[in-house]
């Protein structure tokens, strides 16, 4: 079996699931070739997993000082280009095309009647999930920027849907947390206002991750800035006592998968992240603030507590069902997966009871 791998680029969420699928889908004897879209190919690091990967333009939002732009990201959509990319791509040799909600393979494979199967969050919206009332145009971009023929939608919980849980990483054996370190992911927030919420809290020290960290001048004693970088920040995650950052999905999966205090930000306007900021409060997981909020993270930095889930290896699951011919029904591949899942007895929050949680034995 030859498989295209199409992953959405504009997170570095989408790319870090692609790595642990990379892996599980080698385990598996798979030929595969990936396909990158949605960022500059500057932007992209630590991507040796790979091979010799493809670019394409894609699409990519406009986000401007933590909001949304909608007008900016339809302006920037440059759609003769893409329809330019998806008649040009070439899906001859393959036999099945996987897509992480990237648009030009699912469109190729659409447009080709190839067999084509979405994994990711995005896909988890076409279930009834928490999610906020209106934006009716983000569900349906939600549902069609990468179309699927099957789709395995991820989230935290199942919420009686056949969803599967998170591509979280395996947690590593466990470290001495430092209380004081806090790492700081909000690529989407200017640096000053990142500064401004931070400044006061001397007591703590601050690792910032930020694609403008080289043009921060003269930073406080306890914020450290530095550029995205995988090693480094992973390196710190296994140490640090609690994490601030935007309200995506993979991040905040693999925080819960390490069992650190959690508090995330929305990008306002982006449906998709108010829906998550949802979730993490209905199932008492993890804090969130709308905006940066000072009065919250000193509240969240004296009295936050972490909880843990523990999620099993869902890369591997999804790649032996991709290599027996992906026949096993999804609802018997779910309830698999959330029958190995182990959520903590207590949480942060009384879950909302319509949800059966299943509690660590």
């Amino acid at each position: 079996m030859r498989i295209l791998y199409g992953v959405q680029g504009t997170g570095n969420g989408h790319i870090t699931r692609a790595r642990a699928m990379a892996r599980a889908l080698a385990d598996q004897g798979l030929a595969v070739d990936y396909l990158f879209s949605g960022r500059p190919a500057d932007q992209f690091f630590d991507m040796q997993p790979f091979g010799d990967y493809r670019l394409c333009g894609g699409f990519s939002l406009a986000i401007d000082s933590g909001r949304l732009r909608t007008l900016a990201t339809l302006r920037q959509a440059a759609p003769r280009q893409f329809v330019r990319e998806v008649r040009a791509l070439d899906l001859t040799s393959y036999d099945l095309v996987i897509t992480d909600f990237e648009p030009v393979t699912a469109w190729a494979a659409r447009l080709r009647h190839k067999p084509c199967i979405g994994i990711g969050h995005q896909y988890a919206f076409r279930y009834p999930i928490p999610r906020p009332a209106g934006l009716w145009h983000q569900r349906f971009l939600l549902r069609w920027t990468a179309p699927a023929e099957t789709s395995l939608g991820l989230h935290w919980h199942h919420f009686d849907a056949p969803l599967l849980p998170p591509i979280a990483p395996a947690p590593e054996p466990a470290r001495e947390r430092d209380a004081a370190l806090v790492v700081v992911y909000l690529p989407f927030e200017a640096p000053a206002a990142i500064t401004a919420l931070l400044d006061s809290f001397t007591d703590f020290r601050f690792s910032v991750y930020h694609p403008d960290a080289d043009q921060v001048p003269d930073p406080a004693a306890h914020m450290r800035w530095q550029r995205p970088n995988r090693h480094g920040f992973h390196e710190e995650l296994a140490r640090a006592g609690g994490v601030i950052c935007g309200a995506g999905f993979e991040l905040a999966s693999e925080v819960l998968q390490l069992g650190i205090k959690l508090l995330v930000k929305p990008v306002r306007g982006q449906s998709e992240q108010h829906a998550n900021t949802m979730a993490l409060t209905q199932l008492g997981v993890g804090y969130t603030m709308d905006s940066l909020d000072r009065a919250r993270v000193r509240d969240w930095l004296e009295c936050g507590r972490a909880v843990r889930v523990r999620y099993p290896d869902v890369a591997a699951a999804i790649a032996r069902w991709i290599a027996a011919g992906h026949r096993e029904d999804i609802q018997t591949l779910s309830a698999a997966l959330w029958r190995a899942t182990r959520f903590p007895a207590t949480t942060l929050f009384p879950p909302a009871e319509v949800y059966s949680v299943a509690s660590e034995p």
